[in-house]
Order: structure tokens, then C-alpha cells, then sequence
């Protein structure tokens, strides 16, 4: 019996869901993917994923892969799947891969975005799709803060005291904040991330930015490995989880993929 093995990008507003992970008695992206996917192979399938998003996060580009013996071609694959996903969850494409591919322990990168509409009043088209920031902010300030990320740190003060990763250290490739009128793009892209480690980052960029702690500060939370000297966790609503990266042999199988929604491009 023959096991294919699929790469699969998955794109979802994560609001109505607590996370990617599948849990018992609540609703997860995971178990509706498995869902759809097990019902076109006649057979049950698990989907493993690049990242594990929090509740209320959500995703551009999710990449994540399963394994089948069903025999289907991809574009029968994505076209079946997505007449059974909620409409808040879609497949965007699905590529045959080798079988030693993993999405998660195969990743060398992962990449998020943290968008912010910084405007005195609330959103209402994009509310729980963005995060609200209504003080005004120096967003100077906040791109002189967002550089002493970058490199190799342990980021202690920066993951929720729940995270069960085995040490804290991670190399940030980048950190860039760029701002398009109102709204503030936080493009972050490292080898790993802890638990609410870009919105614990976030929250701390939107005091620098609010003139309650100076730049500076950053820096001084990163050599304090100290997560209650930080500031409080940021909303889920402005993180999207929008790409992870392979070594080349499995870069080049998978396709290049437009981020959607639109005001997430802003950033490129």
C-alpha cells in the first residue's frame, strides 16, 4: 500500500476557535481540517501543523502536511476540502511532497505579522481582524525598539508563563515595524517562537510607543529574563501566523504564495 505524503497551506480567521490544536469539548482549526480531509479519503487523517496558534489568532499561510494511502489528484483534494471547511477556514493549495517532509520539525523559519489600527476610534469592518490601538503612537520610537530583537536572545521576558518549550533562546531573523497611514505592520520572522512570545513584544512596543518606557527598555527586559517585568500581552486579534521556511529541497516543491487578506501585503 502506497502513503502519499501533502504539503497543505491553510488560511483562517481564528476568532471562533481555541487555536490550531485539537482539544477535547472546543472548537480547533486541526479538528476541522481532519475532518474534511478524512471524509474525502475514507480514512482517518491527522494534520500536523508548522505553528500551534493561540485562540483568536489567525493565519495566511499556515503550512502544515498529512499522510494518506487515498489516491486523490491535489486539485480534487483542495476543491473537496473546501466545500466542507467553515467558511472562516480554506486550503489554498495542497502539493505532493517527499515522505521524509514534516511541517512542523522540517521548519528552519516560521513568519508572523502583527497589524494595528492606531486610531482614536474602533474599527467596525475589521473588528477582531486587527488589533485597535486608540492612544496616538510614536512609531519612531517603536522601530528603534523593535531592531534589539534581531539576533540570537534568550526571550524569557517575552513567553507566557505557560510555555512549555525547553529553553527560551531564539534567533530573530528580523523585526520590522512599517507603517501604512493608520495602520502598523509588525513583520517578525525567527527560527522558533515561544508561547505569546510576538504578542508579549507587542504589548512592550505599544508602551515605547505610548512614551510610558523609553527604547531602551527593551533591551534592559531581554537582559532580565524576568517576564513580569514586561508588559501586558497584546490581543490576539492583530497576529497572523503567514509563512514557514524549509530547507531548499522542499522550498522549491512548494508554491509561492500571495498573503491574503489584502492589508497584510502591506509589509512587502
Amino acid at each position: 500500500m502506497t502513503v502519499n505524503t501533502y504539503a497543505i497551506s491553510i488560511e483562517f480567521i481564528g476568532t471562533r476557535y481555541r487555536g490550531w490544536q485539537r482539544q477535547q469539548e472546543v472548537d480547533s482549526i486541526q479538528q476541522h481540517v481532519e475532518a474534511a480531509l478524512s471524509k474525502i479519503a475514507n480514512e482517518p487523517i491527522e494534520v500536523i501543523a508548522a505553528g500551534r496558534t493561540d485562540a483568536g489568532v489567525h493565519a495566511s499561510n499556515m503550512i502544515a502536511h498529512f499522510q494518506t494511502s487515498a489516491t486523490r489528484q491535489p486539485y480534487n483534494w483542495l476543491r473537496a476540502a473546501n466545500s466542507l471547511l467553515p467558511d472562516d477556514i480554506a486550503v489554498r493549495w495542497i502539493q505532493v511532497m517527499p515522505a521524509e517532509f514534516h511541517a512542523r520539525f522540517s521548519a528552519i523559519a516560521r513568519r508572523y505579522r502583527y497589524i494595528t489600527l492606531n486610531h482614536p476610534f474602533r474599527p467596525a469592518i475589521l473588528n477582531q481582524q486587527i488589533t485597535h490601538e486608540y492612544a496616538p503612537l510614536n512609531v519612531q520610537l517603536m522601530q528603534q525598539a523593535a531592531t534589539y530583537l534581531e539576533g540570537t536572545h534568550d526571550f524569557t521576558s517575552f513567553r507566557a508563563a505557560s510555555c512549555q518549550s525547553n529553553q527560551p533562546v531564539r534567533h530573530v531573523h528580523f523585526a520590522k515595524l512599517i507603517q501604512h497611514g493608520e495602520l502598523l505592520v509588525l513583520d517578525i520572522q525567527a527560527d522558533g517562537f515561544l508561547h505569546h512570545m510576538v504578542r508579549n513584544i507587542m504589548g512592550t512596543l505599544f508602551e515605547i510607543g505610548r512614551g510610558e518606557k523609553p527604547v531602551a527598555w527593551i533591551e534592559a527586559l531581554l537582559l532580565s529574563k524576568n517576564r513580569s517585568l514586561a508588559a501586558a500581552t497584546a490581543s490576539a486579534d492583530g497576529l497572523y501566523f503567514i509563512n514557514a521556511l524549509y530547507p531548499p529541497q522542499f522550498q522549491s516543491l512548494l508554491p509561492v504564495t500571495r498573503l491574503s487578506p489584502i492589508w497584510l501585503n502591506l509589509a512587502e
